[in-house]
């Protein structure tokens, strides 16, 4: 019975294409996208071939080069854990006890109804 159906292994696991991993491979993608389009409006603008090509060229390697590493760096699921830590403040201040009165003020009268 076992003969009959293939068991998919790894189902679970992060889309992994030439090292890259998970969002990075739709990152790189929107990127060279964007360089094909930067491309053809440098070349439509009539902007000279020498000067096109390095630069986009530079700008591939250049963006190759950080998904890459960010891939490699972070993982999966690691860069938006990353940037989601960054928003979290270092420190909470509060000047006043009024936002704690009221709360436990409104406690004691939610409680007694």
């Amino acid at each position: 019975m076992s003969g009959i159906y293939s068991i998919n292994k790894g189902v679970s696991q992060p889309i992994v294409f030439k090292g890259l991993k998970a969002q990075y491979i739709i990152y790189l993608a929107i990127g060279l996208v964007v360089l094909l389009i930067l491309f053809a409006l440098l070349y439509i603008m009539d902007t000279s071939l020498l000067i096109v090509l390095p630069l986009i060229l530079m700008l591939g390697t250049a963006h190759f080069l950080l998904v890459f590493h960010l891939s490699h760096r972070f993982g999966t699921h690691g860069l938006m854990k990353y940037l989601a830590k960054r928003r979290l403040p270092h420190t909470i201040r509060f000047r006043s006890r009024r936002l704690f009165t009221s709360l436990n003020a409104h406690t004691h009268s939610v409680n007694h109804k």
